[in-house]
């Protein structure tokens, strides 16, 4: 994992720091989060995403066409 150095006001900083703690987090965490979101998700998390989606949508479709019993379900 890469460092990075940024230049801020130091008021800010420590506005910054205050509202991290409040949120039980830290300035450094809301910084990766934000440029994780900032960057977007990489290929592997929409392919990964789409399928779990469809996944649910096909899980959805087919409700109540079960041909198991609740015995069967819970057979160990």
């Amino acid at each position: 994992m890469a460092n990075l150095t940024v230049t801020i006001d130091d008021d800010v900083l420590r506005r910054a720091r205050i509202r991290a703690l409040e949120h039980g987090t830290s300035v450094n965490a809301l910084l990766r989060e934000y440029l994780i979101a900032y960057a977007g998700r990489d290929d592997a998390q929409d392919q990964a995403l789409t399928k779990l989606l469809d996944l649910s949508a096909g899980a959805s479709s087919r409700r109540g066409s079960a041909s198991w019993t609740r015995d069967e379900l819970h057979e160990r």
